[in-house]
């Protein structure tokens, strides 16, 4: 007998309707368009958006899983610590609500 998978399920794999989920989310939206023209270390984005560091790295991990950001480079502190700048990889992005799924338009930055 053959499983059928149910809409819930698939949409758990659909890679748009993931990235919708992340820009509706208040906190990955707020990272992102404070790194859309210059790149950010984990800390500075905790410091500036007033949101605790462990969900500042969660959401760069998924968003970066998402390929909506990237590390634009490494920086090494006066300790010998390193430090990640994150930068949007996105300027703009449009979700159309259509029947019989929702679409996503993403512009490269």
């Amino acid at each position: 007998m053959q499983h059928k998978i149910t809409l819930p399920q698939l949409k758990k794999y659909d890679i748009t309707q993931k990235v919708i989920e992340a820009l509706a989310d208040a906190e990955s939206r707020a990272i992102i368009f404070s790194i859309i023209k210059k790149g950010k270390t984990a800390s500075n984005l905790s410091n500036s958006l007033k949101i605790p560091l462990s969900s500042v790295y969660k959401k760069l991990s998924d968003l970066e899983d998402l390929t909506l950001v990237e590390i634009e480079k490494t920086i090494l502190s006066d300790t010998g610590r390193k430090f990640k700048v994150y930068k949007s990889r996105i300027n703009k992005a449009e979700i159309l609500i259509k029947k019989p799924e929702p679409t996503l338009s993403l512009s490269a930055n």
